[in-house]
């Protein structure tokens, strides 16, 4: 999964109506609908204003909207475009203003599908992955050990407080974490103890 860096837009003209992408960051629903409610603002007398957004890569939702166009052929295009590129906690709105002339259900579909990409490869994308954090605490004699560790199973530091001891929260990827969480039980002899925690997804 992915997502990205900063909001994108693009801009497309097809049969003299106007196309105007935005791709942005959205965590949930509330996110969504505040920078929809933006872009409507910005744009009131637009013809339609379409979306998806795919949220939470826990348990990914995904909604759509045609705003008034031919069902299928303005929210799923948009939606298929965030689903192609692995995107997560991302928006994408295409505003429409009618030129005049139709475009048919099969211009629809490859015009929307067309801005959405057009925002989505304007984009710096980030990975998104599945990690399970470790809060260690460790006297300061023992940093060369937890270093080594880092290396070894490419830890991602979320916080460290150095007090008379050291308590590190490090991010370790799901698929090294059986290992490592071995290889930390191990140390106790060295005064090196650690509690597991929460499943979650960070950017790498």
């Amino acid at each position: 999964m992915r997502s990205i860096v900063q909001n994108t837009g693009s801009t497309l003209r097809e049969r003299g109506s106007k196309f105007y992408g935005f791709l942005f960051k959205c965590e949930d629903e509330e996110s969504f609908q505040y920078e929809l409610g933006l872009i409507k603002g910005k744009y009131p007398d637009a013809t339609h204003h379409c979306w998806a957004y795919r949220i939470d890569p826990n348990t990914i939702t995904e909604f759509s909207s045609d705003d008034g166009e031919p069902s299928g052929t303005a929210g799923l295009p948009i939606l298929n475009q965030l689903k192609s590129f692995e995107l997560i906690n991302t928006g994408l709105v295409v505003v429409r203003y009618y030129g005049g002339t139709k475009l048919g259900k099969s211009g629809l579909i490859q015009t929307y599908g067309e801005t959405a990409r057009l925002c989505i490869e304007e984009a710096i994308l980030t990975q998104i992955v599945p990690v399970i954090l470790f809060e260690i605490h460790y006297p300061y004699p023992q940093e060369n050990v937890i270093n080594k560790l880092r290396l070894n199973y490419d830890l991602i530091e979320q916080d460290a407080r150095y007090l008379a001891d050291v308590t590190l929260t490090i991010a370790c990827l799901r698929e090294f974490a059986e290992a490592f969480e071995s290889e930390l039980s191990k140390l106790e002899h060295l005064d090196i103890t650690f509690e597991k925690g929460e499943h979650t997804f960070i950017v790498k």
